[in-house]
């Protein structure tokens, strides 16, 4: 994974602040146990070398784990930089305390490194997208596994039949995934693999679907974050 670490005594501030706030962030925490869980909110802001502030996640989604959002925990932020090629901006920080008014919100450690990785770099990220996939004339339903800026991996129940389709270009289709509607991708099949029920299906994206690919990776990047 390729990514670029930037010390805080070295303009850490000047790539903090690519984070704009009210931007849709991700937190992810870990429990003493090893359980962990991501949770989305909203970047706020943050004052330099003192601490950086998060809106309090969903309570109603945050469960048990509400009771880890305390002081000195740490919690990893990661969040999605708008631009030609889009970036994840992450960073580990600790709780200093929570916040009840104006809003709930929690106030983390200004962090020592923040962390930059390009959405064209091998960021692959594990999913499960229901799409279907045109081979030739025919249609098969299958899901996506894991994706990433390049290609993605693709599981298809009862695809035996598939076996033979390696070298060959196919169609992607998802129809509806989070808000993604009718997104069609073109690939190429460099290995497929056969599992106990069907297969599993290796592809490289077309350079005519790049757009598309970096959307959709964007996009999985703010939902799973």
């Amino acid at each position: 994974m390729s990514a670029k670490e930037i010390d805080t005594s070295n303009r850490l501030s000047n790539h903090l602040a690519l984070i704009l706030p009210g931007t849709t962030v991700s937190l992810d925490i870990a429990t003493p146990a090893g359980q962990r869980a991501k949770f989305r909110t909203i970047f706020i802001g943050y004052l330099p070398k003192k601490y950086t502030l998060v809106q309090y996640p969903d309570t109603s989604k945050l469960g048990s784990f509400a009771k880890y959002i305390t002081q000195g925990s740490s919690i990893t932020v990661r969040g999605l930089i708008e631009g030609h090629e889009g970036s994840v901006v992450a960073f580990v920080s600790t709780v200093k305390q929570t916040l009840q008014i104006p809003s709930r919100m929690i106030v983390l450690d200004f962090p020592k490194k923040v962390t930059l990785q390009s959405l064209r770099a091998s960021l692959r990220i594990d999913v499960d997208i229901e799409v279907k996939i045109k081979v030739d004339n025919e249609y098969w339903k299958a899901s996506i596994r894991n994706v990433s800026a390049h290609g993605c991996q693709i599981n298809v129940s009862n695809g035996e039949s598939l076996t033979l389709v390696s070298d060959k270009k196919i169609s992607i289709i998802i129809e509806d995934f989070q808000g993604l509607k009718n997104m069609n991708l073109v690939a190429n099949v460099c290995n497929i693999k056969s599992q106990v029920e069907g297969v599993s299906l290796g592809v490289q994206f077309d350079e005519v679907s790049t757009e598309d690919v970096i959307k959709l990776v964007q996009h999985v990047v703010v939902a799973e974050l």
